[in-house]
């Protein structure tokens, strides 16, 4: 077992209190806890099953905040969660077999293209729109199919959940952001529960930064509902940004020897 300093784990609260902050936001919280739990000196694999650990914390704050002041109906909602998860599981059992070089080539450019809709988009507010999708396909198709990919590969799910709510489903950016975070509290469960079965989770420093992300996902949910799509939009485009040139600067990945690069 890794014995962590008195500053590391400070540096790990403060990772996770700012991870929950951005995360209950536009998502990509583990742009922040993910390097620093390695920067800990937290073996790969350990660190990915610490990460869901913590991470649930977040989005489970941020889902009761969003819930208290009715942004997200979570008894409406729970159908929709069920189709999630159930994706996100079959996505982790096809993890196996997918070669993961397909998701690492699309992923930067699909966040890029998310950046600019949101980032161009004009009109777009907190104020709903017609549906294209009726609720019930919706959580038929749309819900499961990003679950199965948050399972599969991961990165950029809350970035995928919220175009689909606000292009698809009609929603403002903010109730788009309440039922984002209760789905990936969902599709997390099933990463987090394999994880745990592999005992591959470090739970002192989950569970202690989980603490920490829950009271910054508390406070961002607190803000993004107190200024609305004025700071979730340009927070989500820069999170997409920012996770697409992370994605770009892996070496392995294969979009780089297309690009030249």
């Amino acid at each position: 077992m890794i014995e962590f300093t008195a500053d590391t784990v400070a540096m790990l609260a403060l990772a996770a209190f700012l991870a929950g902050i951005i995360d209950s936001i536009a998502g990509g919280g583990g742009l922040v806890t993910i390097p620093a739990l390695l920067l800990a000196g937290m073996p790969p694999v350990e660190t990915l099953g610490t990460n869901k650990l913590q991470g649930l914390f977040g989005s489970g704050s941020a889902t009761l905040a969003y819930a208290s002041k009715g942004h997200v109906d979570v008894r409406k909602q729970l159908p929709a969660a069920g189709f999630a998860f159930l994706g996100s599981a079959l996505g982790a059992l096809a993890a196996t077999v997918v070669p993961a070089e397909i998701m690492q080539a699309a992923l930067p450019v699909l966040l890029v293209a998310i950046a600019l809709y949101f980032a161009l988009k004009p009109n777009m507010g907190d104020v709903d729109r017609a549906e294209r999708l009726s609720p019930f396909l919706f959580g038929l198709t749309i819900v499961p199919m990003i679950g199965f990919y948050d399972g599969l590969f991961g990165p950029g799910t809350g970035s995928f959940y919220m175009l689909a709510f606000v292009t698809l489903a009609g929603y403002g950016v903010l109730k788009a952001t309440a039922h984002t975070k209760m789905l990936n509290f969902a599709t997390n469960i099933g990463a987090f529960a394999v994880f745990a079965m592999a005992g591959v989770i470090h739970w002192k420093i989950g569970l202690m930064m989980g603490v920490a992300q829950f009271l910054g996902a508390r406070l961002g949910a607190t803000l993004a509902m107190r200024i609305g799509a004025g700071l979730i939009k340009p927070l989500l485009v820069v999170v997409c940004l920012a996770l697409a040139v992370k994605l770009l600067a892996d070496p392995a990945n294969p979009l780089r020897l297309v690009l030249g690069v």
